[in-house]
């Protein structure tokens, strides 16, 4: 695949996606409508299969395995959504998944990632140590690598979220979308301006870790020397490099926010909204609430709510004014 994706890629990938995962809906927010003065609607990925859009790629790019890789067997590395989102696309296409995982992960999420049928190996007590690990598979048990976010077949699958926003809001003048590595606003963004160029792609970062805004800036992914950052999704050092390209030429603006206006948003979305969003899912929301997205009164926006789930003990001792 060479970029920019077309949109036949796509369609190629919605269709080997949809019949395994759920079509969420665009739900209206009156209150965030009124409050903003835009037409808000909010695409609620919160009721996806895995608690999250990290489904998506996986399904995508495990499709396109070639029939020795598939019986390989894959391996990542999360301590979060991309877990489950390959453990759960590895069992719908009957392979065999191995997820590295730190030995400090959530116990929730690692019964949850075992769950789906993945076996689990816990290694060192951060991320870059359990991908460590996760490489060394490959090298040992010739397993194959799926990213979590830098890979193009991936990217596509996560853009079949864009498709569908345009498909059922052929009217949408704005998408927000929440960026850690970058993997869902590549796809959306590209998505979405295949079939309408001239929506505004919005990215949201945390202000603690402002990796995409940085690179950016700079004109080259750089590594950030500290993440000040709680929050799964967004706390990442370094950017993927071909998300970097895709997010440079396809979306619009970066906006960035600390830690607490997206825990304020996300107890907002569920005070309101009556929905269980997790931080990142809630920084779409974090930017509207604080005047972040530029737009005319009355323009048509949806904010991507990118998962529901929420890791409680992150909220704990925090205080909202």
């Amino acid at each position: 695949m060479n970029l920019p994706l077309g949109a036949d890629v796509f369609e190629a990938a919605h269709a080997r996606v949809a019949p395994h995962i759920h079509h969420t809906p665009l739900l209206t927010s009156r209150i965030l409508s009124e409050l903003t003065g835009l037409d808000v609607r909010l695409k609620a990925e919160i009721f996806q299969r895995g608690g999250s859009y990290k489904i998506r790629g996986p399904l995508n790019k495990l499709a396109l395995l070639t029939d020795e890789q598939k019986r390989r067997g894959v391996v990542c590395s999360s301590a979060g959504n991309h877990a489950q989102g390959v453990a759960l696309a590895a069992r719908i296409h009957g392979i065999k998944a191995v997820v590295c995982m730190a030995a400090n992960a959530t116990p929730s999420k690692v019964a949850a990632t075992r769950g789906y049928g993945a076996e689990v190996v816990l290694h060192g007590t951060i991320w870059d140590e359990a991908n460590e690990k996760a490489k060394e598979l490959v090298r040992d048990r010739g397993l194959t690598y799926v990213h979590p976010f830098d890979d193009l077949e991936l990217i596509a699958g996560q853009g079949t979220l864009g498709l569908e926003v345009v498909r059922d809001w052929p009217e949408v003048d704005v998408v927000v979308v929440p960026i850690g590595g970058g993997g869902l606003i590549s796809g959306v963004s590209m998505a979405v301006k295949n079939l309408k160029p001239s929506v505004k792609v919005i990215g949201v970062e945390s202000s603690g870790a402002p990796g995409m805004r940085d690179s950016v800036a700079a004109g080259h992914v750089v590594t950030l020397d500290r993440v000040d950052c709680i929050i799964d999704g967004l706390r990442v050092k370094r950017v993927g490099e071909t998300t970097f390209e895709v997010v440079r030429r396809f979306v619009d603006e970066i906006v960035t926010l600390p830690d607490e206006k997206m825990f304020e948003a996300m107890i907002w979305v569920m005070s309101h909204a009556k929905l269980v969003v997790e931080g990142a899912a809630a920084a779409p929301v974090a930017a509207l609430l604080n005047g972040l997205v530029g737009a005319p009164k009355g323009s048509k926006v949806v904010c991507v709510l990118s998962g529901g789930n929420v890791n409680l003990d992150q909220l704990k001792g925090l205080r909202w004014n």
